[in-house]
């Protein structure tokens, strides 16, 4: 067992029980106005079960103009109090503290969200909105200090253990402490002691009306990462008067909108990340200092308390993946961690879509209710044909709830085209999902018959009550003039090491697979160029995923062509139509295709009448991300 993680440690007046925190994270389960859900309340009782010492929610607003999300939560009225003081009552149930983070967006929202301009310290726009906010008067500025305070106060009230003033991450408290954003020319701007006069003022009002002894955290960015924002230098003078002005920890993260990949990063950014700025603010201050970014391992969140950089750790995402880490980490199940793998298409890319939260590998997420396993009362036998993600999520959410399962892959490995999701640069964390699965599937003892395709001939013999169908989807094979050339190879057989690939390559196609299979091929030493009949590449990425392919892709020197699609392929290269007119794109030893996928779901037609009940899930259904592939995976398992 950890020597440390397990180990209790005061903030302020509130003692936790362990190390391990849950950051906030805007997942857009509340009313519109402000007032909880079961949904938002489920999701943070089931990480209280799940053993983590402190939990810190999303952003309570303090102003419904300061709202940067539709669903997120609010204590702008003393109305909202009742329905979110059961989120206190259910947590402290299992022996977990909860903290209310509480902000201003800012600039950071759009009329969309708030119906009405945006505010800030100037009249410069967030690169994300690009509207253009008011700029705050000294008098508007008193009345959100007043909110803060009041908000605090209704925390209190609720039931809350206490609140995390979120001055990172460029929003409103943020944009006054960075001359990134704040342009004023009166006492709340120019010097740092100056920019740092609004949070300083907020402090005072939550202290004043919240009484000295409610526990005051403080998250901020450690540097912003835009040119002309705060850097780890400013953050640590901050810090020290922060801790002056009474705060009882300090939360260093990283980024603001600018700087989107940094806040929540993908895979392609190293684990423990922000560390090394946690351990620089931990220098000039006595206070608890807590860490966050890209820590997904308890054994990692071991060491960096061990080695003295913070004393509590975020793992924010992790506990999206499975909420019960702290438990399974103490009773050294290691195995059964559902780790997270950094892909964001649940935790961001779903509030991109204006969509709640997810996760890609724990459907679960957000729908703790809806989703609950019960024991079936009648054990059935189900088979489920396809050994992809999709496949080995039904197979084992049917084998938890008490089914006879039986899995048909037709390969020897299971996997399906995640198996080749995993290669490109950045991704091989793919693989700790697919361990995962592989490792519930024996658990569960669900059957897997290898190297064996289900057949209608084996459903009339083994006669199942129901089968599952997810048999994934098969490369698109476009009918261009030279597309049978010994020249031209798949993706997926280069990614799997099936085919040689020469010097020079060009890939047709630009979307995630071609993208990432060129990005491979150029780590690989290889000369690659992308072809795109659409206008831009990538585009099916998440965004802070694309920005670190992009970057790779530009420091390998791939050359990309858009607005191009191939019209025949030669021996040495392609011709493609560039600007109305035929152009010879080359020369090339290898060409590789990546047009895209089709569904394979032949089996679905022949089983009609032949089993009382078929499913089609994942890719076989329609060809998607992996995200949509699980949670239909997971439902199926519970459908039947």
């Amino acid at each position: 067992m950890p020597k440390y993680l397990f180990t209790p440690m005061r903030i302020g007046k509130m003692e936790v029980s362990n190390r391990l925190v849950v950051p906030a994270m805007v997942m857009n389960f509340c009313n519109n106005d402000g007032t909880a859900t079961e949904k938002y309340i489920a999701y943070h009782e089931a990480k209280a079960k799940g053993g983590w010492g402190l939990i810190i929610t999303e952003d309570y607003a303090v102003d419904p103009r300061g709202k940067g999300f539709i669903g997120i939560p609010g204590l702008w009225n003393d109305d909202q109090i009742e329905s979110h003081s059961k989120l206190p009552e259910r947590v402290h149930r299992y022996g977990s503290k909860i903290v209310a983070q509480i902000y201003h967006a800012g600039r950071q929202t759009n009329h969309l969200v708030i119906g009405a301009q945006p505010v800030a310290p100037s009249p410069i726009p967030c690169p994300a909105n690009q509207e253009i906010p008011h700029e705050l008067t000294k008098a508007e500025i008193r009345n959100i200090v007043e909110e803060f305070g009041d908000c605090a106060l209704r925390a209190k009230k609720a039931g809350f253990d206490g609140v995390e003033v979120h001055g990172a991450h460029g929003y409103l408290i943020a944009q006054f402490m960075s001359a990134y954003s704040n342009k004023r020319t009166d006492e709340y701007g120019g010097s740092l002691l100056n920019r740092i006069k609004f949070p300083l003022e907020i402090i005072s009002n939550i202290r004043a009306k919240a009484g000295n002894d409610f526990p005051i955290i403080f998250r901020i960015s450690g540097d912003e990462f835009v040119p002309g924002g705060r850097t780890i230098e400013d953050t640590k003078a901050i810090a020290v008067l922060l801790e002056q002005a009474g705060i009882n920890a300090i939360h260093v993260s990283a980024g603001v909108y600018g700087s989107m990949q940094f806040i929540i990063p993908p895979s392609a950014v190293r684990h423990g990340w922000i560390a090394d700025f946690a351990a620089e603010v931990k220098k000039v201050v006595s206070i608890p200092v807590i860490t966050v970014g890209r820590i997904t391992d308890p054994i990692m969140a071991e060491t960096i308390i061990a080695s003295g950089k913070a004393d509590f750790v975020s793992m924010g995402r992790a506990s999206l993946a499975d909420p019960e880490l702290p438990n399974k980490t103490s009773a050294k199940k290691f195995d059964d961690i559902n780790y997270c793998i950094g892909c964001l298409q649940g935790c961001v890319g779903n509030l991109f879509k204006g969509n709640p939260g997810g996760c890609l590998v724990n459907p679960v997420t957000g729908r703790e209710s809806e989703f609950a396993l019960r024991p079936v009362d009648k054990k059935k036998k189900v088979f489920v044909a396809g050994g992809g993600p999709a496949g080995m999520e039904a197979a084992i959410v049917a084998a938890q709830r008490g089914h006879e399962v039986h899995l048909y892959e037709k390969s020897d490995r299971l996997g399906g085209q995640y198996l080749i999701g995993a290669i490109p640069p950045n991704k091989g964390e793919v693989d700790m999902f697919l361990a995962w699965q592989q490792n519930q599937l024996k658990k569960y003892n669900v059957n897997v018959h290898f190297n064996t395709e289900l057949t209608v001939e084996i459903v009339e013999k083994e006669a199942p009550d129901a089968v599952i169908v997810a048999t994934g989807g098969e490369p698109i094979v476009p009918d261009i003039p030279g597309k049978d050339k010994p020249n031209v190879v798949h993706a997926n057989d280069v990614l799997l090491g099936n085919v040689n690939v020469g010097h020079r390559v060009i890939v047709i196609g630009g979307g995630m697979v071609g993208s990432e299979t060129a990005d491979h091929l150029a780590n690989h030493g290889k000369e690659v160029t992308i072809v795109e009949m659409l206008p831009d590449i990538a585009i099916d990425e998440e965004a802070a995923v694309r920005y670190f392919l992009m970057k790779d892709l530009h420091d390998n020197g791939v050359k990309i062509f858009v607005n191009a699609p191939v019209k025949e392929i030669l021996d040495d290269g392609v011709i493609s139509e560039i600007d109305g007119a035929e152009t010879k794109i080359g020369p090339a030893d290898t060409i590789v295709m990546a047009i895209g996928a089709k569904s394979v779901n032949n089996l679905t037609k022949e089983l009609e009448g032949e089993v009382p009940l078929v499913l089609t899930i994942g890719d076989a259904l329609k060809v998607r991300k992996a995200l949509e592939a699980v949670e239909e995976g997971y439902k199926a398992g519970l459908a039947v």
